[in-house]
């Protein structure tokens, strides 16, 4: 008997595991504002920082395509209409 495939919100949508290369996801991220070369992108791994989650395959990194975008959807804030109150007490004080 064949399993029927999940399409429930959980379910990855074709195209969302796909492994991309540093050059890849490097391309990828570039429409959602986040220009990082590849060499940028292995600093980021190698130095623990707080950059894109990745697998690697017999020492070769890849990106999950559905991972790097949730990655890039984080970086980004809500729309401000003025800076945090926080900011505004530095600016002036």
């Amino acid at each position: 008997m064949i399993e029927p495939m999940d399409t429930g919100p959980e379910a990855p949508s074709a195209g969302e595991e796909d492994l991309l290369t540093r050059a890849e996801a490097s391309a990828f991220l570039a429409p959602f504002g986040i220009r990082m070369k590849p060499a940028t992108l292995a600093r980021l791994w190698s130095a623990g920082g707080n950059g894109p989650p990745c697998r690697h395959i017999r020492s070769k990194p890849y990106y999950p395509r559905g991972l790097l975008r949730a990655w890039a959807m984080s970086q980004m804030s809500e729309v401000r209409t003025a800076a945090p109150p926080a900011a505004r007490s530095r600016r002036h004080g």
